[in-house]
C-alpha cells in the first residue's frame, strides 16, 4: 500500500482535478479573508486616531469631509429656522457624510460574511466528491480495502478542513470586527454632536475652529 501524505502539498498532489480546484479555490479564499480582516482591522484603527485627533484639535483628513459638510451648512441660512432645527439640520448633513465614510471603511465586512458562509458549502462539495471516487475505486477495482478508498477519503477531509480553515476566520473576522466597527462609528457619532454644539457658538466666541 502507497503511504497516504497528510501535508497539505502531499494532499494537494494527490488529489484529482476537482479536488485540486476546491484546494487551490479555498486556499484563495482564505488568503483573502485574511486580507480582508487586515484591510477593516486598519481601517478601524484609522478612524479612532481620527476621531480622538479631531476631539483634540487637530483635523485627520479621514473625517475633514464629515466635518467640512457641517460647516458648510452651518452657512446656509434658511428664514425662519430655530435654533433647534438648525443644530438638527447641521447634525443630519454630517451624518449623512459619516454614514459614506462608514461604507467606505467597512465594505470588506460584507464580504467576510459571504466566505464564512459560502466556504464550509465549497468544501463539503470536495467531501462529497472525494467520497464519490472512493465509490468509484471501489466499484472499479471491487474491493473495499483500505488501499482503494484512502486516497478519495483523505481528498475528501482536505476539502473539508479547508473549507473550515477559510470559514472559521471570516466569521470570527466578521463578528468582531462588525462589533469594533460600531464602536468606532459611535466614536464618530458623538463628535458629530460636539461639532454641532460647537457650530451653533457664533464664530467669535468659539474657543478653537477644526475646520
Amino acid at each position: 500500500m502507497e503511504p497516504i501524505s497528510i501535508s497539505p502539498i502531499g494532499l494537494y498532489l494527490q488529489a484529482g482535478p476537482v479536488g485540486k480546484a476546491v484546494m487551490i479555490t479555498l486556499l484563495a479564499t482564505s488568503v483573502w479573508c485574511w486580507m480582508l480582516i487586515i484591510v477593516v482591522a486598519f481601517s478601524i484603527w484609522r478612524l479612532r486616531r481620527a476621531v480622538k485627533s479631531a476631539e483634540a484639535g487637530q483635523l485627520n483628513s479621514l473625517v475633514a469631509p464629515v466635518l467640512t459638510a457641517g460647516s458648510e451648512a452651518r452657512r446656509i441660512e434658511i428664514p425662519g429656522e430655530s435654533v433647534g432645527e438648525i443644530r438638527a439640520r447641521l447634525q443630519e448633513t454630517m451624518n449623512r457624510a459619516a454614514r459614506v465614510l462608514i461604507g467606505r471603511l467597512e465594505s470588506g465586512l460584507p464580504n467576510l460574511a459571504v466566505i464564512s458562509s459560502v466556504a464550509p458549502f465549497i468544501g463539503l462539495f470536495g467531501t462529497v466528491w472525494g467520497i464519490m471516487t472512493s465509490f468509484a475505486g471501489i466499484a472499479e477495482a471491487k474491493d473495499t480495502s483500505l488501499a482503494v478508498v484512502a486516497p478519495g477519503i483523505a481528498e475528501a477531509l482536505a476539502a473539508t478542513a479547508m473549507g473550515l480553515l477559510a470559514a472559521i476566520p471570516a466569521s470570527i473576522g466578521y463578528s468582531r470586527l462588525g462589533s469594533a466597527m460600531g464602536g468606532a462609528a459611535g466614536e464618530l457619532a458623538n463628535l458629530i454632536e460636539e461639532r454641532s454644539v460647537t457650530l451653533m457658538i457664533p464664530s467669535g466666541q468659539r474657543s478653537k475652529e477644526l475646520i
